[in-house]
């Protein structure tokens, strides 16, 4: 399974390949709209959450309850280390996660840095719908999780503990300029970056239901061994996630800082509004963040993934590697995006 630090930092290390048995295929479109539902997400493990998001869909079910049910599968696997139960720690041996989640009708809702519950897609959901708010953080997101029912557990599995407390031996606890790339971008075969096996990162998911709806939902534990307090693009509203129903639906994965400073998701959104179609509108996203700083670029990634309304697809990232899953009527299968480099 292609792994997260080697995605960050491929360019930098010389990998650029791509999974072998995906083709490469540019915006495909998914023919209709009304009783053709279609889910898409991120990475290989989108493959099963797109699975269960489809149980929901494929009964006429609302595009919000699918996109939540599907993120919560690699939320509640211990095995996905850079998603919800089984995340790796921040540098103080934390497990924080991020998600935020949005509907056909504009609400939306999102947590940060939520410690002790599996589920923070229920959580932001939850915000949605009973508080006049769109983002609650640390212990106040905690505080209001446990008061609506959520069960408080213990998030830090031994396998991610051992993998902290091993990068701990070489690592050096002060705030250093840009940490996460660095941390990214070291070698598997260095015995400063355990967990350079660890696979992908965020799960950003988007989905069309029968009633021609569009929801979407993104969940993350960010970056392993970051600065506690740290979030990324994933839980940011427009950012890591946009929906709009009149367009078209975004997320995305990667570098986070470079999707906050372009407010990506919404980007490619409204590129899909001038009539872009979603490829065209996430490649003109990823070229606004290389051309910012070129060089920075060739060592870092992002991707971005986008459904239109007429249930057209597609993605685009920075570098090679970034798969995505899709789930219709009519198929099952995994795509490579195309890149730029």
């Amino acid at each position: 399974m292609f792994n997260r630090r080697k995605f960050l930092g491929s360019s930098l290390l010389g990998i650029a390949g791509s999974i072998i048995g995906k083709k490469t295929i540019a915006s495909p479109i998914h023919n209709g709209v009304t009783g053709k539902p279609i889910v898409i997400s991120t990475w290989d493990f989108g493959k099963p959450a797109n699975a269960e998001a489809w149980k929901v869909l494929s009964t006429g079910g609302r595009a919000l309850d699918a996109v939540e049910a599907g993120v919560k599968i690699p939320e509640a696997d211990p095995n996905i280390q850079t998603v919800g139960y089984g995340g790796l720690p921040d540098r103080d041996g934390h497990v924080t996660l991020d998600a935020c989640i949005m509907d056909e009708n504009g609400g939306c809702g999102s947590v940060m840095c939520l410690e002790h519950i599996v589920h923070p897609i229920s959580v932001a959901r939850m915000v949605m719908e009973k508080t006049p708010h769109v983002v609650l953080v640390g212990e106040g997101a905690l505080q209001f999780a446990l008061a609506n029912g959520f069960k408080k557990e213990n998030l830090l599995t031994p396998k991610s503990e051992k993998d902290w407390k091993e990068w701990l031996k070489s690592s050096k606890y002060e705030p250093v300029i840009n940490i996460e790339n660095k941390l990214a971008n070291i070698s598997t075969s260095t015995a400063v970056m355990p967990g350079s096996e660890f696979n992908h990162d965020t799960i950003g998911m988007v989905a069309l239901d029968a009633k021609g709806n569009l929801s979407g939902a993104c969940t993350t534990s960010g970056l392993a061994f970051k600065m506690h307090g740290r979030v990324g693009d994933s839980p940011i509203i427009g950012a890591g996630l946009f929906v709009d129903n009149e367009v078209g639906a975004a997320t995305s994965t990667g570098v986070g800082e470079e999707v906050i400073r372009i407010v990506g998701s919404h980007l490619v959104v409204e590129l899909l509004r001038q009539g872009m179609s979603p490829e065209d509108a996430c490649k003109k996203a990823v070229e606004r963040i290389v051309n910012r700083n070129p060089e920075k670029a060739k060592t870092l990634q992002v991707g971005f993934l986008a459904l239109k309304k007429n249930g057209e697809f597609g993605a685009y990232a920075i570098q090679k590697g970034f798969s995505y899953a899709v789930k219709n009527g009519e198929q099952e299968k995994m795509y490579d995006a195309r890149s730029l480099f």
